[in-house]
């Protein structure tokens, strides 16, 4: 209704409480308080960002702007967990926390002239906006209730399937006409953004836990798969931007989904045959390079197919789908991983192929992400 100054200068205030909430906090509940917080003006500053990328870049360097994006990811998982344990090490913490509202205030300050003069005024359906925001509240509650339902043991666990109904019901104002079903253009384009995330996503939280595992990597060790990655990650993207429009943003989200599928797929195999861990690593890069050649050109597609009144919803729409893509396929390997350690099976595998699922569903959405309706 107003633009994004307000909301994004807001999200940011909203930020920094949590994070001062949680370098005071007095107990582990007061703690994840304050991180609740944080997620709120962390999601809500995301959807800020994209408009101001809407608003004030034409569409020849937004890819470049995503990609910058990325390395802004990268470096604080670089440079972060060093930094960190040195600041705690050294003054406990809560400084870890502390610390960066002093950033939160500097980016402020860098954001401010660019979002003088900025204006998306829009006064239309004001109700449905209400909605919507009570129906995220519905959606993420659901998302909760099915992982804890899902991994109970016994009958409680088939109280998880109405809270899957409940997610589905809800989903649906958050996001644009046909986007459950795939349908071709803007639609295809927010599902292939979810779908990303479900893979790769469910596949970044047991790769970890599975090199420690199986093959017995120290945590430092571990751990450096997920640096491999980011540096993969932010390197595929450079390429993007680099290419820029030589390669459509079709092309490009149908190639990601392509390769987040493929690293997928590769990681399961070679869990499967217990190869060495490098192999894990290595296929767990190649989804790597797919998020990052794909992931911004959903950012640039979607804000292609928006008029200006609805750059807002769907900037918003693509977070969502991020976020509950993200959120579900955790939640649902977590129940799979559950489940799989009950009867006997091999648990790493099952959450693994949950990735794989989302991975194939991701082909399908990167065929029809991009095409005008």
């Amino acid at each position: 209704r107003r633009g994004p100054g307000g909301p994004l200068k807001a999200s940011m205030v909203l930020f920094a409480l949590g994070l001062l909430v949680c370098g005071t906090a007095p107990s582990m509940e007061v703690l994840i308080v304050g991180r609740l917080l944080q997620g709120f003006g962390g999601g809500a500053l995301i959807v800020g960002l994209y408009v101001v990328v809407g608003l004030r870049y034409p569409p020849a360097l937004q890819p470049s702007v995503f990609a910058s994006f990325a390395a802004a990811w990268v470096l604080p998982s670089l440079f972060g967990p060093a930094l960190a344990a040195a600041v705690a090490g050294a003054f406990g913490w809560r400084w870890v926390f502390l610390a960066v509202v002093a950033l939160v205030g500097l980016a402020g300050v860098l954001i401010t002239p660019t979002l003088r003069g900025l204006s998306n005024h829009d006064d239309r359906e004001e109700q449905a906006r209400s909605r919507r925001l009570a129906w995220s509240v519905v959606a993420a509650i659901a998302v909760l209730a099915l992982e804890l339902l899902g991994s109970a043991a016994g009958a409680l666990a088939l109280v998880a399937v109405p809270a899957l109904a409940v997610l589905g019901v809800a989903v649906r104002p958050l996001l644009p006409v046909g986007t459950l079903v795939l349908a071709r253009g803007l639609p295809a384009t927010i599902g292939t953004r979810g779908l990303l995330a479900a893979s790769f996503f469910c596949a970044e939280a047991y790769i970890a836990f599975v090199l420690q595992d199986r093959w017995g990597l120290t945590p430092a060790r571990a751990g450096l798969a997920l640096t491999v990655v980011g540096v993969v990650w932010a390197g595929s993207s450079q390429v993007q931007a680099w290419l820029g429009h030589r390669v459509s943003d079709a092309r490009a989200m149908r190639v990601s989904t392509q390769l987040v599928l493929l690293g997928t797929v590769a990681l399961s195999a070679v869990v499967w045959w217990h190869l060495h861990p490098a192999f894990a690593v290595a296929a767990y890069a190649v989804a790597g390079a797919g998020m990052g050649f794909g992931y911004p050109r959903t950012g640039v597609a979607m804000l292609a197919a928006s008029r200006p009144e609805d750059r807002g919803f769907n900037s918003s729409a693509l977070t969502v789908a991020e976020a509950l893509g993200g959120a579900l396929a955790l939640s649902l390997s977590g129940v799979a991983f559950s489940v799989a350690q009950r009867v006997g099976a091999d648990p790493f595998l099952a959450a693994f192929g949950v990735a794989v699922a989302c991975g194939v569903l991701g082909i399908v959405a990167g065929r029809g992400a991009a095409v005008p309706e």
